[in-house]
Parts: C-alpha cells; structure tokens; sequence
C-alpha cells in the first residue's frame, strides 16, 4: 500500500510540499488536551496579527482552487475553514482524539491535514484528476461522483476518500472509534512549505507517540520520489 501524486499534479503544482504519515495502533483513549490547547494558542496568536485569509498559507491555496477553476471563498480549503470556524466560535468541538489533534495542529500551521482509516482504504491512496466515475460517499451517507478533471484522492477501487484536493474529506475512511492504523496527509504550497510541513509531520508524531505509544513513519514526497509507501 502506498501514498502518492499524480505525475501531472506535480507538473501542474512543482511547488507543493506533501509530507505523509503513518501510525498503527491507535485506541479512542489517547490523550491529547495539551496538545490541542498549545496548538489552539499558536492558532489564537496567528488569528490575532491577520484574518485567516491573509495567511500566507491561506493565499498559496486559494491561488491553486482558482487556477483548478473553483471560487476561494466557496470552496476553502480544510485549514482555512477551521481557522474560520475557530475564529467565529473560540473552539472545535471534540470528535476523536486523534481528529482533535490533527485539526488543532492544522489550524496551528495553517497548512491541510487530512487523516484516513487505513482500515477502509483499498490498496492504497493517490492524488491525481478524476476520471468522472469515482465514488465519493459524504459523512451523511450519500454518493456523490466527483466531476472529470477535480483533483481527489482515490484508491485503487476507484473509491473518492476526499474531493476537491484538499477541500472535504470523505465520511467512508473517517475515523472512528474502532480505528487503529491512519494516514495522515499534509500538503502545503507557499513560499516556505519545504520547511514547514517537515515541521508539521515531526510535532505531529512526537505528539502521537505520547499519546499512544505507538510507532510513526513519516516522509516528505516529490516529484522525483512521489509515493510513500507503508
């Protein structure tokens, strides 16, 4: 099983940064508190010098929604989105542990994390254009079919497990509570994502590691060395 990009994305986004990880074992019961609130004060001090559409970050994805041909502020992407809502509401509400963690380290970074159930993944992920006949399935339960041309993330049964690059997630490889093994995806494209994500994927696992208990593989992609495998 493996992780990669399309070799037309990277020809399209030479600037992307994408770090991948892996952890196995994982329970409901890990705690994170401290991690999420030290993640909430970087957000809290970031929101307090700028909007979060003024973030570098921020900016470097709504160029790309735009040059992919989708309105910024209609479809943001995650980290812009949580950052709005954290901005608007002063918190997240708590949904697993792990999702806790990795939406609290995204807003702290401004920069798109996804995490997927290895478990409901079939054969492995990849990053590339829709054909026009994958199978997205949302968190209520219906079927969409991403159009030909946007950029999703399929796996090898042509299952959609997140639509519009790094817009909305799909409900199937959500976490939940029986999940034990996730990958955990971070994409990033402005001027210093080549340090930041590597920044992101090393916090991210020293916090994984507390909390669980459990090993972590993590890697940084590119065009010349595109998959990760695990």
């Amino acid at each position: 099983m493996q992780f990669s990009h399309s070799s037309a994305l990277w020809g399209e986004f030479p600037e992307l940064a994408a770090g991948a990880l892996v952890a196995r074992g994982i329970a409901p019961g890990g705690s994170v508190d401290a991690a999420v609130a030290r993640y909430e004060v970087a957000a809290q001090a970031r929101l307090a010098g700028s909007a979060e559409g003024g973030l570098p970050e921020i900016q470097a994805w709504r160029r790309a929604f735009s040059r992919m041909g989708l309105k910024p502020t209609q479809y943001r992407c995650a980290s812009e989105a949580l950052l709005r809502r954290f901005r608007k509401e002063a918190a997240l509400p708590r949904i697993h542990p792990m999702i806790d963690l990795c939406n609290a380290a995204s807003m702290a970074f401004a920069i798109p994390v996804a995490v997927f159930d290895i478990g409901r993944i079939a054969g492995g992920l990849e990053v590339r254009h829709a054909v026009g006949d994958e199978v997205y399935e949302t968190f209520s339960g219906e079927v969409e079919h991403p159009a030909a041309g946007e950029v999703v993330f399929a796996d090898r049964e042509g299952r959609a497990h997140a639509r519009r690059w790094t817009n909305r997630q799909s409900g199937y490889s959500a976490v939940r509570a029986d999940t034990t093994d996730v990958l955990i995806v971070a994409e990033a494209l402005h001027d210093t994502a080549a340090a930041d994500v590597p920044r992101l994927l090393e916090a991210l696992s020293g916090d994984i590691g507390a909390a669980w208990s459990v090993p972590v593989t993590a890697a940084m992609l590119s065009a010349s060395a595109p998959a990760f495998a695990f």
